[in-house]
């Protein structure tokens, strides 16, 4: 082999071997991402977005994101205070704020934290009646959201959202609740009703006092009631004859009986 194949050859692979070398020391860190490095297995200074030169055999890289992460939790079986039997998920979110400890404090964060958040989920909502899964879910988010930081703050991570999705109930408790919502329901617009008539019976008695002070005003009222009906040219009208008109009306047919001469 010649000088003029030889050299070509070696320099080719030499420069293989510089381009190889250069892929694993050169490392690209992202503007949401941080990297955690460890040289002989010992933690250097956290790595910050940029271009970044690594011995290749010698530092070891662990990117972690800081971008909030979405965690959606199965649905879990849960035994409510009142022994109602539920199906509940929810979803999660949450970032990494201290990148070093989310390495170096647990095995993997983001597995840490769902277990977390499943078994706090089952606790939290097992002390709960089914009232307030159904009517106070903002509290109980905010109490999720609280228990899951005490456990995840010494991993360097911080839960920003705890959301309850869905709350599944047995067909028959939803048939129950159904049933109690009608009955609520035509309780209330009994109440309504019943006030509605104890309002229309004052205001019915304050006009019969008012009417009752002047009896002419009652006759007026009279007659419009009267002229109101006489509207309709189908209607047959009954005049009521009040009982004092009657009374005169035969006292005086007896006196005129009595006036007359005797056959």
């Amino acid at each position: 082999m010649t000088a003029f194949v030889f050299w070509p050859i070696v320099i080719g692979i030499i420069v293989t071997l510089i381009a190889v070398a250069l892929s694993y020391s050169l490392k690209i860190i992202k503007e949401y991402e941080r990297g955690v490095t460890f040289r002989f297995g010992h933690v250097r200074p956290l790595m910050q977005p940029g271009v970044h030169f690594l011995f290749p055999l010698v530092d070891k890289l662990e990117r972690i994101e800081l971008r909030v992460v979405t965690l959606t939790i199965p649905p879990q079986e849960i035994i409510s205070k009142d022994n109602v039997s539920v199906r509940v998920n929810a979803v999660v979110m949450f970032e990494v704020t201290d990148p070093v400890k989310a390495v170096l404090e647990v095995e993997n964060y983001a597995v840490a934290t769902s277990q977390i958040a499943q078994t706090t989920l089952r606790s939290l909502l097992g002390r709960a009646s089914l009232d307030d899964l159904l009517a106070h879910r903002e509290a109980l988010n905010e109490d999720l959201a609280r228990i899951i930081n005490s456990q995840t703050e010494r991993w360097g991570v911080l839960t920003r959202i705890v959301e309850i999705k869905d709350v599944e109930i047995p067909e028959m408790m939803q048939r129950a609740l159904a049933r109690e919502a009608e009955a609520e329901r035509e309780r209330r617009a009994k109440v309504i009703s019943a006030h509605g008539e104890l309002q229309s019976s004052q205001e019915l008695r304050e006009a019969a006092e008012e009417l009752s002070k002047s009896p002419a005003a009652l006759q007026l009222r009279y007659l419009q009631t009267v002229l109101e009906l006489g509207a309709d040219q189908n209607s047959t009208i009954v005049f009521p004859l009040p009982i004092d008109i009657m009374g005169g009306f035969m006292e005086h047919l007896g006196s005129m009986r009595k006036t007359e001469p005797q056959n």
